[in-house]
């Protein structure tokens, strides 16, 4: 069986696709499988998955219909077999030591997730280039190159996630930020698979990561954190907002708040959920309040206060544990007009 599993779903990014199974192909890490899933993909993408295939047994390609993000990740894990799991977005590519150096901590410090964090010179970079009109499809950012030496790697080993993982922004002048596991996004980590393995994500919801986040820190997993930056994430150029997408993206916010919460309230200690509270919640609900400006119609609005009112009823707004939460609570209650006293 391989070392590492790498989850990688497809759809529509033939643009991108290569350059993303070319990073996992050229790892100095050799031990992996990559499993492919192609979602329902209308594009020639499925060309190319075929095609590295066929010239390295390693990749795996998985063939379904269009389910979207949740449920590819969901059947990559399915055939996953590996002792860690590894997700790459297949727009996206990761740096040729990266499962050198995940699977090195993992196995020095027996942690249950390594995180890394992602090169945040590039993305700004390809934003400016963008908007100027330059290419942005070949550039290579200067810290693809950096090689790095295991031996002189500055990590730090934690045992209590719910100290670092954090939503939160801080001071940049601190020192201990770098510590910190900052944001849910799952392909900034390493994971043992046994730890996710029965933690799925929520099908046709966007914003999926919080929710998972959430339910695999509440496995109270060990953590070995390597300030690197690893994976080089490639920015949405579209810049559209358009009204019905932000109503589908406080929707499925709603969705992983009552999903989330639901799992806290019924299995996390005290302090879980305080820290929870604290460093999750009220920067997600908000993201929910922050969608209402781009609603257009009545009817939209008025799923919105529904959206709003299922968190209020439940309790997810009970304990605002800040100043700027607990205005924030007020101003969802003068927009619901149902919260309780």
């Amino acid at each position: 069986m391989p070392k590492i599993s790498v989850i990688v779903p497809v759809y529509n990014v033939e643009k991108y696709l290569r350059r993303c199974l070319e990073s996992i192909k050229n790892q100095t890490f050799m031990d992996w499988e990559a499993i492919c899933v192609n979602d329902g993909s209308p594009d020639d993408s499925a060309q190319i998955l075929n095609a590295f295939e066929k010239l390295d047994a390693r990749f795996k390609v998985v063939n379904k219909e269009n389910g979207g993000l949740s449920d590819a990740r969901n059947v990559g894990m399915q055939y996953a077999t590996g002792d860690y799991v590894l997700f790459v977005d297949s727009d996206d590519f990761i740096h040729p030591q990266t499962m050198e150096i995940a699977y090195a901590m993992a196995q020095r410090d027996g942690s249950d997730i390594v995180s890394f964090t992602y090169d945040r010179i590039y993305r700004p970079q390809l934003m400016v280039r963008h908007k100027l009109g330059l290419d942005t499809d070949n550039v290579v950012p200067a810290r693809f190159y950096t090689k790095y030496n295991l031996k002189k790697l500055k990590t730090k080993k934690v045992d209590d996630i719910f100290q670092v993982a954090t939503e939160r922004t801080h001071n940049k002048f601190n020192p201990e930020r770098k510590w910190l596991i900052k944001h849910c996004q799952v392909w900034k980590n390493l994971y043992k698979r046994e730890l996710i393995q029965d933690v799925p994500f929520i099908k046709g919801i966007l914003f999926e990561d919080f929710p998972w986040w959430s339910r695999v820190m509440l496995q109270n997993p060990s953590a070995t954190v390597v300030p690197l930056p690893l994976y080089f994430y490639i920015p949405n150029f579209g810049g559209i907002v358009l009204s019905a997408k932000q109503l589908k993206i406080m929707q499925s916010l709603c969705t992983g708040i009552l999903d989330a919460y639901a799992a806290y309230k019924e299995s996390a200690t005290e302090y879980q959920f305080k820290k929870w509270n604290e460093n999750f919640l009220w920067y997600f609900v908000a993201k929910v309040f922050k969608k209402i400006k781009y609603l257009n119609s009545d009817d939209e609005l008025e799923i919105a206060r529904n959206c709003l009112r299922d968190l209020e009823r439940v309790g997810v707004l009970d304990k605002p544990p800040f100043r700027w939460a607990k205005k924030l609570r007020r101003q969802i209650c003068d927009f619901i007009g149902t919260c309780k006293i």
